[in-house]
């Protein structure tokens, strides 16, 4: 089969033929016909977890997609035919979604309902679990202030309208060319980060602070000026390990480091807002499996405006 792999930390990926794995007790083989692309998976490449889990070369990229059950292991409720979508990437035996086939524990899927296309189910379970339990994370309620710092990607676009739907008053950061978008999806206002810091916009705006904060730009050490925006007892979530709870905690604000989980039950939750039309995700970039360098390269420099997507045809 055809996938996309890496032959070490910080190397280029390239289309390599690998052999079609199989499936174990409680996984499930996948024909895929999708694979969606997250921030995530270039940071695989540059050893992001080198320090927390062994690593096996070559390793196929990717950890969303969707497509179609072709085998499956003991223990699982999947049969061949289904169509299912979910998480694939297992780096401590080299698989992942971008390729013809995966594996996955069946754990990490859910079943597509019919209407739902494999791009859109491809796009789903990273962005949209992660805004989901980020949204979740915050505790924020009607009538709240939520800024949502990285709002124009797909995780903040889905964070945008989930916390929008609960009745929070969400502020969004994000170039001019996304902020009508922005506003369409549930925004309440917008920030433009290109003419000036966020936090001096959102301190002029709101004197008296704001109540919780989705962080998925600030990297450690970066942070404290967004978290200076909070009121008391306010409440941070950052996407990428930027939290010192201790340090929040010591001047009365609280703060968390969360990741995406996509349970089978929030997938199923989130392929349902889909289909009914209370989440909307914008595919800003479709491209062949044989594209995934380009389009892995063109979301680390920070050109994406919703999700990037790899199609896959099995030849």
């Amino acid at each position: 089969m055809r996938a996309v792999v890496v032959t070490d930390f910080d190397t280029e990926p390239s289309v390599a033929e690998q052999p079609v794995p199989e499936p174990g007790h409680g996984e499930v083989l996948v024909r895929l016909a999708a694979a969606g692309v997250n921030p995530f998976d270039w940071k695989v490449v540059e050893g992001a977890m080198r320090d927390s889990v062994e690593h096996s070369f070559p390793l196929v990229l990717g950890s969303d997609g969707a497509g179609t059950v072709e085998r499956v292991g003991d223990g699982v409720g999947f049969e061949p035919g289904d169509r299912v979508f979910g998480q694939f990437m297992d780096v401590k035996h080299g698989r992942g979604s971008f390729a013809e086939f995966a594996v996955a524990k069946a754990a990490k899927l859910a079943r597509m309902p019919a209407g739902l296309a494999f791009d859109i189910a491809a796009a789903l379970p990273t962005a949209g679990a992660a805004a989901h339990d980020f949204v979740e994370g915050t505790g924020t309620g009607p009538g709240q202030t939520l800024l949502v710092n990285g709002a124009s990607g797909g995780v903040g676009q889905a964070a945008v309208q989930l916390a929008a739907a609960q009745g929070v008053r969400v502020i969004g950061t994000t170039d001019p060319a996304t902020a009508a978008y922005l506003r369409e999806l549930g925004a309440a206002e917008t920030i433009d980060f290109t003419v000036g810091p966020t936090a001096d916009q959102v301190r002029v705006a709101h004197p008296g602070g704001i109540d919780a904060i989705v962080d998925l730009i600030s990297g450690p050490g970066e942070i404290e000026p967004i978290a200076a925006l909070l009121k008391p007892n306010g409440v941070i979530v950052s996407s990428n390990g930027a939290v010192d709870a201790e340090l929040l905690a010591a001047r009365g604000l609280r703060g968390a480091n969360l990741y995406a989980n996509a349970k089978p039950a929030t997938l199923a939750s989130l392929a349902d807002a889909v289909q009914h039309g209370q989440l909307r995700l914008r595919i800003d970039y479709k491209v062949p499996l044989e594209d995934a360098a380009d389009a892995l390269a063109r979301l680390k420099a920070g050109k994406s405006r919703g999700k990037t997507v790899l199609t896959i045809e099995a030849v």
